[in-house]
């Protein structure tokens, strides 16, 4: 048996002692859509521009032309991208496994097109906009196509700028869904950690309130994480590998076809 083989082994012997899985999710379960780590050194998002400058809120209100240059190619790339196997995976996890919640720090909506439901997005999502003027909310799909044709700013029929509902530098994150993502981690008998650096607080906090609580960690990620020297599994290897590989003897206890994708 390969190291791999067995890690993967172990992580399917913790998710099937469990009763309450949390999953903590980062920008590297998405990359295998064509959605780039924007923190990686190659990915372009963050070369030509300082995104403390141009992605945050005092940007949106005062320049949002530069904010929505500085997003084209990623709401490019969004607006294209499909869940990959490992957003399936995690969502059958939840369907016919023991994962309760799964929170993310991605605002690309993969996992909800992927199905799962039980879903705390940190960071925001791209599925409404909110008027900066007169606080109206949209559905974004029609104006984002709009802007990724024209490059011209969104604006509401009020004639303010839209705002995406991402959280943008200078933001906090939303009370509830943090708070409630607080509380999965407290209560969890295992967090899986799936594509995520964990460098981001309070998301990189997380998995180590579960551990401090007693749970059990799982980290997937290609590079080395802070929590890796208290996980009780650490798999350095793709998460479109590995999370089919963890949800598959649920799959089969349930007599449901492996995800692809």
């Amino acid at each position: 048996m390969t190291q791999l083989a067995a890690q993967i082994a172990q992580a399917q012997a913790l998710l099937q002692a469990s009763q309450y899985a949390v999953a903590l999710t980062g920008a590297g379960i998405s990359t295998a859509s064509g959605i780039p780590d924007f923190r990686s050194p190659d990915s372009g998002l963050w070369e030509h521009a300082n995104p403390l400058e141009v992605a945050s809120i005092y940007a949106m209100r005062h320049r949002p032309q530069d904010f929505y240059d500085w997003i084209y190619q990623l709401a490019q790339r969004t607006v294209l991208a499909q869940p990959n196997a490992a957003h399936l995976a995690l969502a059958q996890l939840e369907a016919h496994g023991p994962l309760k919640a799964l929170i993310t720090q991605n605002i690309d909506t993969l996992h909800s097109q992927a199905g799962s439901r039980a879903l705390f997005e940190l960071h925001g999502h791209l599925r409404t906009m909110t008027c900066l003027r007169c606080y109206e909310e949209y559905d974004s799909a029609p104006y984002i196509a709009a802007f990724l044709r024209t490059r011209v700013v969104p604006l509401c029929p009020c004639g303010g700028v839209l705002k995406p509902n991402v959280i943008l530098f200078g933001e906090q994150l939303p009370v509830r869904v943090l708070t409630a993502s607080k509380q999965h981690a407290r209560a969890c008998d295992l967090m899986l950690v799936a594509g995520s650096s964990l460098s981001v607080a309070p998301a990189g906090d997380l998995p180590a309130m579960a551990k401090g609580n007693g749970a059990r960690l799982i980290v997937v990620n290609y590079e080395p994480t802070h929590a890796d020297e208290f996980a009780d599994v650490v798999i350095h290897a793709n998460v479109t590998v590995v999370l089919p590989q963890l949800a598959a003897p649920f799959l089969a206890a349930n007599g449901v076809d492996a995800p692809a994708g």
